[in-house]
């Protein structure tokens, strides 16, 4: 590396964010970079070390102490090529990624990783927003045709890798704009949309073709995808939501996290809302699940003006530092404070419901009850019920896996968690593979990402094959 120092002489360092009272107001992003002559600074704390940790720790494999180098050096262009060589979306990453390649760098032994995140969303930004992303395109055309079902960032990457092989690549999305959770389900304040609109614009300007208002299994059926393209990449996430299974839970105002949060991002991109608004404002809200989707309930919610926001977690509270047994370079199962929870609200763990409560048809109360983790199980407290007055209530409590019936339509073997089951991309039939959270279950963007590349490589090999010697690829 450049200064091999670097890491005992500069301090760790990160951006800044708008005030509190500030961000509020607006659903714009809200984190600002560094200086580029501070961030070349950071890049040098990078230790070259023997083993990269980071390497271990990023699902993409992507070359950190390469982009880092070149970072400190100034060599801005050589520091691109590095990150777009393992990652087709370093915009989307470096804003909404939670940066395993920093819990696993080997100075966050002490806590002080390398802003890598920050790294890489420099280099990702640092592009004249103006002008048009260049097309990749390929320079040969190949005659086979292969469908994405799906606009995430799973299918946006193996639509983009097979566009630039050659292939005739069409998308499609049951919405009526492109993304996936990228559009729908992280909030605008995180991960702005315009960036989505430059990266389809780009892959238009490479040859794919994408199709909105189209749900695949229903619309249009898997057997006829079967006979118009040679091969299918399904992509189609694992958006069945675990719901709630208590009394009360078909009163007014108990709604699934996703059905909010998309709500507001229509709205934020000027999309008409046809269902009943989902409205947080001057209401008291519970939101049930301590996850990221819960945080941007949060977050969406003090936005919308919230007279009260609770988030309340089943388990119980993560320690604040590492346990014996999760050692670095593991991620760190700890006690996390997002965005969203320093704007505001509260947060309370071990808590179970066990009944909503209404009036006249709306909820106006959850009844709960505190829980403890004995001998590996949780047992409720005796006499530590209690009720929690709310006229909101919001189930961000996770997912259970995909909820499209293109699955059965296709005759996919799935797994033991009902996700379609894979090996290395490759499905239990010949010509379609599978990547993101339909086949991994519900995961990071960074994940969709590498994935969608694997299952665009294995795709591009069956067909190979297929040429090569008209057999079946090593996928049958």
């Amino acid at each position: 590396m450049g200064d091999p120092k670097g890491f005992m002489n500069v301090e760790r360092r990160k951006g800044t964010s708008r005030p509190v009272s500030e961000r509020l107001r607006d659903y714009n992003e809200f984190e600002n970079l560094l200086p580029e002559a501070e961030l070349r600074k950071q890049a040098s704390r990078c230790m070259d070390c023997g083993i990269p940790f980071c390497h271990w720790g990023c699902p993409l494999n992507n070359l950190i102490p390469d982009f880092n180098d070149r970072v400190f050096r100034g060599q801005i262009n050589e520091a691109t090529e590095a990150l777009y060589a393992t990652n087709n979306f370093p915009e989307f990453t470096g804003r909404v990624c939670p940066a395993p390649c920093e819990a696993s760098c080997v100075l966050n032994i002490d806590n002080i990783p390398v802003t890598i995140k920050s790294i890489e969303r420099f280099i990702a930004d640092n592009v004249d927003m103006s002008v048009p992303l260049v097309a990749q395109v390929a320079p040969v055309r190949i005659e086979h045709s292969i469908a994405v079902i799906g606009s995430g960032p799973a299918g946006l990457t193996a639509a983009q890798q097979l566009a630039r092989l050659g292939y005739s690549v069409t998308v499609f999305e049951r919405d009526d704009v492109l993304g996936g959770l990228l559009r729908y389900g992280i909030p605008d304040y995180k991960l702005n949309k315009q960036l989505i609109e430059r990266r389809v614009d780009q892959m238009r300007r490479e040859g794919v073709v994408f199709v909105t208002n189209t749900d695949v299994g229903n619309s249009l059926s898997g057997k006829e995808l079967l006979t118009r393209f040679d091969a299918i990449v399904l992509t189609i996430g694992a958006r069945r939501a675990r719901d709630l299974n208590v009394p009360g839970r078909e009163l007014k105002g108990v709604y699934l996290a996703m059905d909010f949060l998309k709500q507001q991002n229509r709205r934020n991109g000027g999309l008409e809302v046809t269902e009943e608004p989902i409205l947080a404002t001057q209401k008291n809200v519970v939101i049930l699940g301590g996850g990221d989707t819960g945080a941007d309930c949060l977050g969406t919610s003090l936005r919308q003006g919230a007279a009260f926001v609770q988030q309340i977690e089943l388990l119980p509270r993560p320690p604040d530092t590492r346990s014996a047994n999760n050692p670095w370079p593991e991620w760190p199962l700890i006690m996390r404070t997002s965005s969203s929870h320093e704007e505001g609200g509260t947060r309370d763990f071990g808590v179970m419901t066990k009944e909503i409560l209404g009036e006249n048809g709306k909820v106006r109360a959850l009844s709960a009850v505190r829980v403890e983790m004995k001998a590996g199980k949780l047992q409720e407290i005796p006499g530590s019920d209690f009720e929690i007055p709310c006229d909101l209530v919001l189930l961000a409590m996770g997912f259970v896996g995909p909820e499209n019936n293109l699955i059965e339509q296709l005759g996919l073997e799935r797994d033991a968690r009902g996700n379609v089951a894979t090996k290395d991309s490759c499905t239990s039939v010949p010509n379609i593979f599978a990547a993101g959270d339909v086949s991994r279950g519900a995961s990071l963007v960074v994940w969709a990402i590498a994935e969608g590349r694997q299952a665009a490589a294995a795709a591009d090999a069956y067909i190979s094959n297929q040429k090569q010697t008209s057999k079946l690829s090593e996928c049958a």
